[in-house]
């Protein structure tokens, strides 16, 4: 009889909000299911967020916080992988494993676009310390324009900031949404005679040597210049070496899909954990969604209007112009956003093949996007 009674004082104990993150949580796994955004990590972030919403789950006894049921496996999971940042730092090694910078190589001017595209991350950095009173917050909310999830956790995790879940949330939400909010940006930005602009592409030969040296020289650059980017930028390039090296190719191929795989399953169910209701209902999360909006928004802009800039210059020298649109392809979000830019130059003209060229704007982002974190823990940590 007793147990009859704790079964329905475990009911009685349901309320609205609980509800409102079930709800939350089906819109993220149909998301991943439906549209296909981002499978891998909405899936297992929004099954985790309805299992960390039921009575019992976190508890408070005189001021302490309890866990039971899933978030006593989910807590272990978090403190040995993400509060050490090491699932985001092995999920590097396998993006780095993906990676081919040879278009990159082919045009190293193309670094100047994956900078510019960071824009964003500064000027929200501006906007979240208008409404957050403690800086690293405003900060940590800030890299969610890295358009890197792995990043958007390394940075907040180390600045200790409040908000991890929803920054995380955010972060790869607004990736899976690139597909949406880049091309209207692009062509608020842009006329069509300059989303027509042609850029033949000419393949130079990249040795072997190059791209072993590329991932070794990054990181000694970085860990000089930027020692706070040291983990991120060095596991990225660790996995690029493996894959460039030509001896360790089981090993390049297991990185690519078995460690970043598994890596993502378990950092995606984690993520939930921050996604107890009293964390994440609250005004404070959906000001951070609409200020991750703001960093992809103004990313994108801050690559176009200095891909135009660029343009201006290059007209005054009388140099072959660049389409301004390859500029939106300087976020971090790999391989999506040079997909979408090539995409969209094929609508204006089926002949306008551009896809070398952004994708080698989109991996600058990438390397871009790691030293922009590093400078914004170089600042406030």
């Amino acid at each position: 009889m007793q147990e009859l009674l704790n079964l329905f004082s475990s009911i009685t104990e349901l309320n609205f909000k609980m509800v409102i993150m079930w709800v939350i949580g089906g819109v993220l796994i149909y998301l991943a299911i439906k549209k296909e955004m981002e499978p891998t990590l909405l899936l297992p972030i929004g099954f985790g967020a309805i299992l960390m919403n039921f009575p019992g789950v976190v508890t408070y006894v005189d001021g302490v916080k309890h866990f039971g049921g899933i978030a006593e496996p989910l807590n272990e999971l978090y403190h040995a992988g993400i509060a050490n940042e090491l699932f985001p730092l092995l999920l590097f090694i396998g993006i780095g494993a993906m990676i081919d910078f040879g278009p990159l190589l082919n045009n190293p001017k193309l670094m100047l676009f994956g900078a510019a595209a960071q824009f964003g991350i500064f000027f929200t950095l501006c906007a979240a310390s208008m409404f957050f009173p403690d800086i690293k917050d405003a900060a940590s909310i800030s890299i969610i324009g890295a358009a890197d999830g792995p990043t958007s956790i390394v940075v907040a995790n180390a600045l200790g900031s409040n908000y991890i879940g929803a920054i995380t949330v955010a972060a790869y939400s607004y990736m899976a949404l690139v597909p949406i909010i880049q091309p209207p940006v692009i062509k608020l930005l842009t006329t069509k005679e300059e989303r027509r602009i042609r850029m033949p592409y000419e393949q130079k030969s990249v040795s072997k040597l190059t791209k072993i040296l590329f991932p070794i020289v990054i990181s000694i650059v970085a860990c000089i210049f930027a020692p706070s980017a040291g983990s991120l930028i060095g596991f990225l390039m660790f996995g690029n070496l493996i894959r460039e090296c030509g001896v360790l190719d089981s090993i390049s191929e297991t990185a690519q899909k078995v460690l970043a795989n598994l890596v993502t399953i378990f950092l995606g169910i984690t993520i939930a954990f921050n996604m107890h209701f009293t964390q994440f209902l609250a005004f404070e999360t959906l000001l951070i969604m609409g200020l991750g909006l703001v960093a992809f928004i103004f990313d994108t802009a801050g690559g176009v209007l200095f891909a135009k800039l660029y343009n201006v210059i290059m007209k005054l020298l009388k140099k072959p112009l660049i389409n301004p649109m390859i500029g939106a392809a300087g976020i971090s979000a790999f391989p999506m956003s040079g997909r979408i830019v090539h995409k969209m130059a094929l609508e204006e003209d089926n002949q306008n093949f551009l896809l070398m060229h952004s994708i080698g704007v989109n991996v600058s982002g990438q390397i871009a996007s790691v030293i922009a974190g590093a400078l914004v823990l170089g600042f406030f940590l």
